[in-house]
């Protein structure tokens, strides 16, 4: 998902209600394309950190120093923390968070993302490293199913966007399905100032706080920490991190 803000073209928030949040159906009149269109333009990337992240490369060292102290809240030694058995890292691409953040911390990382070429890049990328990678799963988030009472960790940062509000309250379900006991869901993502944005280019969504914590309650999940991430250029969105569980 672009870091970089685009004009706005926002949709006007709903209550939360009963049924599944409708924001993005607002933007996207072509779900399929939706997905297909993403699936393309991440294939015309490079797979290499600054591709990852958009030409912003310089700014992996800084998020992931902000990762780390935020999840060794919740991870390790003590009542009602987050074992440090196995994590998953959602939209993978060539593996910069597995390497640099869950690695060190976890004993066995799976990863999964859309684009095979990334994931084959992943495996030079993380180096000897990589043997601790117990899967790699080539897939996109809306049809991805976690096994069951794996994961102590989920994180999933820079690829909500790419989901439907419905399919993303839906994958947040099944990954509450894949925790072991005192796991927790981890979401890293940029937010906009108000409503929903569309971002045609990565054909990705970026929505607001308020509707993001509408969607995690609709997949019945409870935030345990909000953070907002310092340090990041002027120019892109701002980025938050939540935990949940």
């Amino acid at each position: 998902m672009a870091l970089e803000e685009s004009t706005p073209n926002s949709s006007s928030i709903p209550p939360i209600g009963l049924g599944l949040c409708t924001m993005t159906a607002e933007l996207i009149a072509d779900e399929e394309g939706f997905y297909s269109k993403a699936k393309k333009y991440w294939k015309n990337i490079p797979p290499t950190v600054d591709g990852m992240l958009g030409g912003y490369g310089h700014i992996s060292n800084i998020d992931i120093n902000s990762s780390t102290r935020f999840l060794q809240r919740f991870v390790g030694e003590g009542s009602g923390k987050a074992g440090v058995g196995c994590a998953l890292d959602c939209g993978a691409g060539i593996g910069r968070i597995t390497k640099r953040l869950l690695l060190p911390l976890f004993k066995v990382v799976d990863m999964v993302d859309v684009t095979e070429s990334f994931l084959a890049k992943a495996k030079a990328h993380l180096g000897e490293d990589g043997n601790r990678v117990g899967n790699y799963y080539c897939c996109g988030l809306q049809d991805f199913i976690p096994q069951p009472q794996r994961y102590d960790v989920i994180w999933i940062q820079w690829v909500i966007g790419h989901l439907t509000d419905a399919h993303l309250t839906q994958f947040l379900k099944r990954c509450q399905k894949g925790l072991r006991p005192n796991g927790i869901i981890c979401v890293k993502d940029n937010v906009s100032h108000d409503g929903v944005i569309e971002d045609e280019v990565d054909s990705s969504v970026c929505r607001d706080l308020a509707s993001l914590r509408s969607i995690m309650q609709l997949a019945g999940l409870h935030v345990l920490a909000e953070e907002k991430q310092d340090n990041f250029p002027a120019e892109i969105y701002q980025v938050y991190s939540l935990a949940l569980r």
